[in-house]
Order: C-alpha cells, then sequence, then structure tokens
C-alpha cells in the first residue's frame, strides 16, 4: 500500500492576513502545495488527505481537484474546535484551532497507512519527499517514526519571528528532545535567537529543526488521541494553548514507546510566514523552473 500525505491547511494564517494556502506563487498560478504534491507524486504517494476548515471547503476543491483528477487520489478532513472535546472543560471563547496534533487526529478512520504530515505553505524540496517515501515503504511501524529535518538557519524569515520544532538528536539519528520554539528570530547582532517567558536563548545556525514534516504509522493517529485528553484537562481552558505534533512526538520519545529518526535533507525550504515573504517565495520557485527541476505549467493544463 503507497503512503498517504497529509496536508495541515486548516490554520487561520493569521500572521499572514489572509489564505495564503491557496495564493498563488508559481509562473501558472500554482500553490506552494502544488509543488509539494507534484513532488510526492513523483516520489510514490498513493493519496493525498486535505485537512481544512469547512467554511473554504468549496473553493478549496473547484482549486485543487479539476487539476489532479487522476493524477492521485485524494480526501477531505475539517478541522472542528469541538471534535474530541465531549466532555472536556474547554473556553468557550476560544476561536484558534487546536494545533497541528489535533488536526491529524481529526484524520481519524481516514488514515490506514503509513503517512507523512506537512504544512500547506511549506517548501520542502524533492529530496524529502524522496526520503520520506523510502522511510515509509521500508522502515516506519508503531516503534519508528520519522523527521525529515533542515537546518535553522535556511528557515528563518527577514520579515519577522517564526516556529520552528528544535530538535536534539543522539549519534545514532535518533531524537533525544524536540521543542516547539514560537518565536525564532535574529538579533541585531545577527544571532539567531528565541524568547522564551520574555527570556532570550541563542541557536546556532545549523541546529537541526522540523518544519512539521513528519512520518508516522497509521496508529500515531490513536496516539493523539490519548494524548489530547490529556492535553484538554492540563490545557483545555486556556484560550490560544495549541497541540502540537512535536509534543505528542516528544511524548513518545520520552515515554520509550520506540525511536524517531532524524534525517537531514540537501532539498532547501522556503515558506510565506508573513506577506512580505511572498516575493522571496516567488522568485525562489521561478529559479527552479528556470533549472529545468519543474515544468513551467505544473500539471499541463
Amino acid at each position: 500500500m503507497k503512503p498517504t500525505l497529509v496536508i495541515l491547511a486548516a490554520g487561520m494564517a493569521s500572521r499572514y492576513g489572509s489564505m495564503k494556502q491557496i495564493q498563488s506563487f508559481g509562473p501558472s498560478g500554482e500553490t506552494i502545495m502544488d509543488y509539494s504534491i507534484y513532488d510526492a507524486i513523483e516520489a510514490g504517494f498513493g493519496k493525498i488527505v486535505f485537512i481544512i476548515r469547512e467554511d473554504f471547503s468549496e473553493q478549496f476543491k473547484s482549486i485543487f481537484e479539476p487539476k489532479l483528477k487522476g493524477k492521485i487520489a485524494t480526501d477531505y478532513v475539517y478541522q472542528h474546535l469541538a471534535a474530541f472535546t465531549e466532555g472536556k472543560n474547554v473556553t468557550p471563547e476560544r476561536v484558534k484551532p487546536w494545533g497541528t496534533a489535533h488536526a491529524v487526529l481529526c484524520c481519524k478512520g481516514k488514515l490506514n497507512e503509513p503517512f507523512a504530515v506537512i504544512n500547506a505553505d511549506d517548501f520542502y524540496g524533492k529530496d524529502a519527499f524522496v526520503q520520506a517515501a523510502t522511510f515509509l515503504n521500508n522502515e516506519c511501524n508503531d516503534q519508528t517514526y520519522s523527521i525529515i529535518g533542515y537546518e535553522l538557519g535556511k528557515t528563518l524569515s527577514d520579515n519577522g519571528t517564526v516556529s520552528r520544532g528544535v530538535c536534539s538528536v543522539d549519534d545514532n539519528g535518533n531524537l533525544i528532545d524536540i521543542n516547539e520554539r514560537t518565536k525564532i528570530f535574529k538579533n541585531e547582532d545577527g544571532v539567531i535567537v528565541y524568547e522564551d517567558n520574555d527570556q532570550l536563548f541563542p541557536l546556532t545556525a545549523d541546529t537541526i529543526v522540523s518544519m512539521n514534516f513528519l512520518c508516522y504509522p497509521a496508529s500515531f493517529v490513536a496516539l493523539c488521541e490519548s494524548e489530547f485528553s490529556n492535553f484538554l484537562d492540563a490545557q483545555g481552558m486556556e484560550l490560544k494553548s495549541e497541540f502540537f505534533l512535536p509534543s505528542v512526538t516528544k511524548h513518545f520519545v520520552n515515554a520509550k514507546l520506540g525511536n524517531v529518526k532524524v534525517g537531514t535533507t540537501s532539498a532547501s525550504w522556503f515558506g510565506v510566514t508573513y506577506k512580505e515573504d511572498a516575493p522571496v517565495v516567488q522568485a525562489s520557485i521561478s529559479n527552479l523552473v528556470e533549472k529545468g527541476l519543474y515544468p513551467s505549467n505544473l500539471w499541463g493544463q
């Protein structure tokens, strides 16, 4: 059975200010997601599961279904705030989605094979998808997960802070620890730092970080469900608490349930956190097209 690619596209894009998931960046109107899907098909993925908000599902489907028809199977999952919160105390004022691990939990019943998770608004590069497909087809099991890692210095924005899963890795390439750092930036001296509780801590440019390109067996969804229950008990009344994929992955390691292999890719990453990032993304894609790595019209329509 071919692996599935799960694309996280339900975020509210609060820092960006619009629906960047469906913004055109390629020469023929391609979104960043189009390039990820194209690379996934080439690498041997068999299905795409889009996690989206129900209120823009028709617009979303009208964009992607015509160009993907006959090329790869597609399915859709809606991330609702109320999903899997029954019987729990949660704040009624909350608007923001519960986070990336909750999004994957909303795929319960849809994922029966090894799968990879990516962000809709990140460009990961061909090599990352080849690595992921190879792992999912040959190594992935209930005790073995994987992260496709990137060097932190190559994943920053010049236009503001970014969130990254900062990884600690042992000599065998297995994950020791991962922590979601939500405010990483370069200070006035050019030093990369992250802010936590109003304090700044330095990070090196070669620090391996997760860009939410993660590889799991189907059983990971059940782990998300049990951990989400614990999360709601602890943080369900908080207005902006988030249930992150790195948090569940960290629990998997700390509970000694198995190993998480951290592979680093030679592919170049770029993405859009802020509107000001868009011209850089467009230029980067144009450069890849000019080099012949992608056709000027991705789907030939």
